[in-house]
């Protein structure tokens, strides 16, 4: 099961429709149990039942979640995806910050390092809704970047991942790339 991540200022805010629930149902349409908790539910049980994790998105001025604790993301050793907002939650918990860096609609994503996410691919568009970019924390590997700045993360050694776009957006095959880091296959 996958554990899905609201990370909007409240539980059942309209935000959630444009961020969480296009996750939900592309994990639907490739067949791929899940539950949704909102970031202030989640507990033990929650996290011992997962066997991955997708942090989600929020919109621009949500940031309720940058003063909730993540650090149970340094020891939870399954696989992690953190979307946009859903990565500066990554890489907070591993101590990195945020720099000023505005993009908001298309740009292209090179890929830096050769990794499963992004296998075949060199450069690709992405969807970007971010006002700032996160500073790489010590233990994380830029995977790809725009113009801009660094647009994917990955931890040296556990199976977390941070993308500053929108892959829900456009780009589901990335979804569907971690899918399979976690074990189960998709379509």
């Amino acid at each position: 099961m996958i554990l899905l991540i609201d990370l909007c200022c409240r539980d059942g805010s309209l935000s959630r429709d444009e961020f969480v629930a296009p996750v939900e149902r592309l994990l639907c349409r490739i067949g791929v149990p899940f539950a949704t908790r909102h970031y202030t539910a989640v507990g033990a049980p929650d996290l011992e039942a997962a066997d991955a994790a997708i942090l989600c998105g929020t919109t621009l001025m949500d940031t309720g979640f940058i003063e909730h604790s993540f650090r149970w993301l340094t020891t939870f050793e399954r696989p992690v995806l953190g979307i946009s907002s859903g990565m500066r939650a990554l890489a907070a918990a591993f101590g990195g910050g945020t720099g000023p860096c505005c993009e908001i609609g298309m740009v292209n994503v090179r890929v830096l390092a050769p990794d499963p996410l992004f296998a075949g691919r060199e450069v690709f568009s992405a969807y970007t809704v971010h006002e700032d970019a996160v500073q790489v924390p010590g233990e994380f590997l830029p995977l790809a970047a725009s113009d801009r700045c660094v647009q994917a993360i990955r931890h040296r050694s556990l199976p977390l991942y941070g993308l500053l776009f929108h892959p829900e957006v456009r780009n589901e095959w990335i979804v569907e790339r971690f899918v399979g880091l976690t074990g189960r296959q998709s379509p």
